[in-house]
């Protein structure tokens, strides 16, 4: 049997009770803003996301030295920013320069540039940046003046790092969310992570009703996580999956036994300039996911393709 990269019995199998065949509309989540266009996890990413008609927007957290959340994609802050010019002495003895060894103050004080050499030239513009509430109150600022409800979709990055660190995470992330209205499970928020002690810890311990996403990479250390029982136990804490596209590719099975568990399914990351194997163009690939293996909406770069698509196919 083919992968999903093309249509098979097994992907036709999903359509059948998939949200697609039931006529809802799949969701757009711009992974780490409009990150093909302008360097990521900028202000001016995210609005650019936002003009394009993207449902959510997604901001990687991690702490300051003084906690504050700021959107960063990890721990580390050389591979965005000027870090190591502005700072050159300001390293751990492993070479690398640690958001949580600099306050907001300094964090500010750096310019954020974008990290693949074929997108947004580093020498163009100036980007800086952005806290968690700076991301928060241009989406819902914008939401007010367009009248849209575009959600947020942020990520907890390494939060048993943060801990071991006296760092942690989970307490200030919500006292953030709570402050600006995102208390329920009907609010326009997904929370992810791929630490499930962290989603288990949200759940259980601090009664979080927010909607809660098992993030799944295809790393062999979470492949017990995409298994009928693994996905029935992620089911116990979560409202959600966020697997590798690489692995609903593969086993499209995967989005069947989510939606017997009542989870949505949210892949990452389809990037129209770096197609997988087998996908002549951009919009074979979301057909592959959203028509054939019946996902119920997909991280990408490009928010603006993926709703072109999606309007093609008459669901926008």
């Amino acid at each position: 049997m083919k992968p999903c990269y093309f249509v098979s019995w097994v992907c036709l199998g999903v359509l059948m009770t998939s949200g697609w065949a039931a006529g809802a509309d799949p969701v757009v989540i711009a992974h780490r803003g409009a990150s093909g266009y302008l360097p990521e996890h900028t202000l001016e990413a995210y609005a650019l996301a936002y003009g394009m008609g993207a449902d959510f927007i997604e901001p990687d957290l991690v702490l300051t030295k003084d906690g504050h959340f700021i959107a960063l994609h990890d721990i580390h802050l050389q591979s965005t920013t000027d870090v190591e010019t502005r700072y050159p002495e300001r390293h751990r003895d492993d070479g690398e320069w640690y958001a949580a060894d600099f306050t907001l103050e300094e964090v500010r004080q750096l310019r954020a540039h974008e990290r693949l050499k074929n997108r947004f030239p580093e020498e163009k513009s100036a980007f800086h940046v952005p806290t968690l509430e700076e991301v928060i109150e241009l989406v819902q600022g914008l939401n007010e003046t367009t009248g849209r409800n575009v959600g947020i979709y942020p990520e907890l990055k390494e939060p048993s790092w943060h801990a071991k660190q006296g760092m942690p995470m989970e307490e200030k992330l919500l006292a953030v969310l709570n402050a600006y209205g995102y208390t329920g499970p009907e609010s326009a928020i997904f929370v992810q992570c791929f630490e499930p002690d962290t989603l288990k810890k949200l759940r259980n311990e601090l009664k979080c009703a927010l909607p809660l996403i098992q993030l799944i990479s295809s790393h062999k250390i979470q492949a017990s996580m995409v298994t009928q029982e693994g996905i029935k136990e992620i089911a116990a804490y979560a409202d959600g999956i966020g697997p590798d596209k690489s692995l609903v590719e593969k086993n499209p099975q995967l989005v069947t036994w989510a939606h017997e568990n009542q989870l949505k399914v949210h892949p990452y990351t389809v990037r129209a300039d770096s197609l997988p194997g087998g996908f002549a163009t951009v919009d074979a690939e979301f057909d592959a996911l959203f028509r054939e293996c019946g996902v119920d909406g997909l991280f990408t770069d490009f928010p603006d393709l993926a709703i072109a698509y999606l309007k093609g196919a008459g669901k926008r």
